[in-house]
């Protein structure tokens, strides 16, 4: 049936077979596959390594009848990435939460994929059901890409639009949306605290976002009793180790350098597949306090959130080596003996670079630890 929130809203199970059947049949997509699954397999086994991909994707679509059973097929894969790129996973917070009501978690944003999948995970072993995924439009290229992840529950913030107009248009539509998936569709929901990831390590709330939520607020509800019907909880998602941290590293330079950054078109998926694939070592997730309190405005409720997402930060031992990387003193030494596997894991990351972009790595990995001081 359809709805005002077509255009933005995840795929239901109604849709489901046909989309699959688009899957199997995009060649664009099992290229991917096979591209990604069988990287050091001689080239000239691709065109039978595309055909039996494809017969297993069809073999594998004969058993998912619902969108539930497309996001158990995702399971063991993440649960595989976790046993494999990271050391430990450690959940803190959630066991204080009344998650009887869907809750809208802000989060840090840190690696594309991951973050919200690591949310994902922290529910789903706490018996929750998983969250709805705020995604930017700018992942929608391909569109085999859109159709995975609109498979797996996420719905789309439209950062494209040019027009002023369009622009209020697209985002009343999103506050609308947000609300009625908490309150009408009893669903969760994850959504970064500000568009694109923190690559400097300064996770900041864009007020911007606050005000967004509040565009469906009706005109006789008080602006802090909206914010507490929106039920959010701030969330800090912690790495040790950021497998795109030289590339960060390096946008990060030619922006200061440039004043833009021009990306490649492949750059969002091979960030997605770094992110999956590169050791993250230890890995926090804190859930924070439900936001409750008299709110002036979204500044007010955007410095709250980022009182909790940096509270809730793990301090991992990155962040006090690349902070007495940056700045040497007479205590550097003794940090780097007392933690010689991060010392020589960022010097390995800075061969990589440049000086001014060696700079921008370690004030990445520094900067939540000297905020925390």
């Amino acid at each position: 049936m359809s709805s005002k929130f077509d255009s933005i809203r995840p795929f239901d199970d109604a849709e489901l077979p046909s989309v699959l059947t688009n899957l199997s049949n995009n060649q664009e997509f099992i290229d991917s596959i096979v591209a990604f699954r069988f990287a050091a397999w001689p080239k000239y086994l691709y065109p039978l390594l595309k055909i039996a991909t494809r017969r297993y994707i069809l073999h594998k679509k004969r058993g998912i009848a619902n969108l539930r059973d497309f996001q158990r097929l995702v399971e063991p894969y993440i649960e595989r990435m976790i046993k494999t790129t990271t050391e430990s996973l450690t959940i803190t917070g959630i066991d204080k939460l009344d998650l009887s009501k869907a809750c809208l978690f802000v989060s840090n944003h840190r690696d594309i994929a991951l973050d919200p999948a690591f949310v994902n995970w922290a529910l789903h072993i706490n018996q929750q059901d998983t969250v709805r995924i705020a995604v930017g439009d700018n992942l929608l290229h391909n569109e085999w890409v859109a159709d995975i992840i609109r498979l797996n529950k996420c719905f789309i913030v439209k950062r494209s639009a040019t027009d002023r107009r369009e622009k209020l248009k697209a985002a009343k539509l999103l506050s609308e949306y947000i609300n009625h998936t908490l309150n009408h569709d009893a669903q969760h929901i994850w959504i970064a605290q500000k568009e694109g990831r923190a690559k400097d390590g300064n996770d900041l709330t864009n007020p911007a976002i606050v005000s967004m939520l509040c565009l469906n607020k009706p005109k006789t509800t008080e602006f802090a009793d909206y914010v507490n019907q929106l039920r959010i909880v701030p969330v800090s998602i912690s790495y040790e180790f950021d497998p795109c941290d030289v590339s960060k590293a390096r946008e990060l330079r030619q922006l200061e350098q440039e004043g833009s950054y021009d990306k490649p078109d492949n750059e969002d998926m091979r960030s997605i597949i770094n992110g999956i694939t590169g050791q993250k070592g230890r890995v926090h997730i804190h859930f924070g306090e439900q936001l409750q309190g008299q709110y002036e405005n979204a500044k007010d409720v955007a410095e709250q959130i980022d009182q909790q997402v940096l509270s809730g930060y793990k301090p991992f031992s990155t962040g006090a080596v690349a902070a007495a990387m940056l700045t040497p003193n007479s205590d550097s030494q003794s940090v780097f003996e007392k933690n010689p596997k991060t010392y020589d894991y960022l010097t390995s990351r800075l061969q990589y670079l440049s000086q001014p972009e060696q700079t921008k790595l370690l004030a990445m990995y520094a900067a939540p630890f000297l905020r925390q001081q």
